[in-house]
């Protein structure tokens, strides 16, 4: 069900309007969605303004999940998705997305406002292993911040066996861990 604070363009409003609720003052941008500007920004709230885009075939993992989970403040330009059914898609999703084919366990995700999410062990977990030295530092930081999640990823690594750049991962996050 979608939220009722969070307005799509084209759903209720059209773009435009939208806008112009901004210039107004009562609406401000979240995502891909405006919500009202007394509402306080929140994990459903920006799930509910990435739902159009992943649709019920992707979910949001990396810098996208961090995102939604409340670890960055502004959302990537490009969200990162990964497919979470099981039958492959085989058409362009959207240049507004970087996809990854390899299907995504349903353990491995949560559900919010009906916008599949990574969870924050699989999320930090795919942070640490990126080749990007940005999504590095932030998984860095996540873990410094957060403990517990970072101890649920090593454990989350510890029961996955072959995946790619899992030393590296493993290395980071208990360095962060015993620092």
């Amino acid at each position: 069900m979608p939220s009722p604070f969070v307005y799509l363009p084209g759903a209720r409003l059209t773009e435009a309007e939208l806008t112009a609720a901004c210039l107004d003052g009562h609406l401000v941008a979240l995502g891909d969605g405006y919500i009202p500007a007394d509402v306080v920004e929140s994990t459903m709230l920006r799930a509910a303004s990435v739902a159009n885009l992943l649709g019920a075939t992707l979910a949001a993992t990396h810098e996208s999940a961090a995102w939604i989970l409340g670890l960055l403040d502004e959302p990537p330009a490009r969200h990162r998705v990964q497919r979470a059914v099981g039958k492959r898609l085989h058409h362009v999703v959207s240049r507004r997305l970087v996809y990854r084919d390899p299907l995504i366990e349903s353990s491995d995700l949560l559900r919010i406002a009906d916008v599949r999410v990574s969870t924050p062990a699989r999320t930090l977990v795919d942070l640490a292993r990126s080749p990007d030295a940005t999504s590095r530092d932030l998984a860095r930081h996540w873990a410094r911040e957060r403990p517990g999640e970072a101890h649920e990823a090593v454990a989350w690594l510890d029961r996955h066996r072959s995946i790619p750049h899992k030393r590296g991962a493993r290395k980071l996050l208990v360095s962060v861990r015993t620092s």
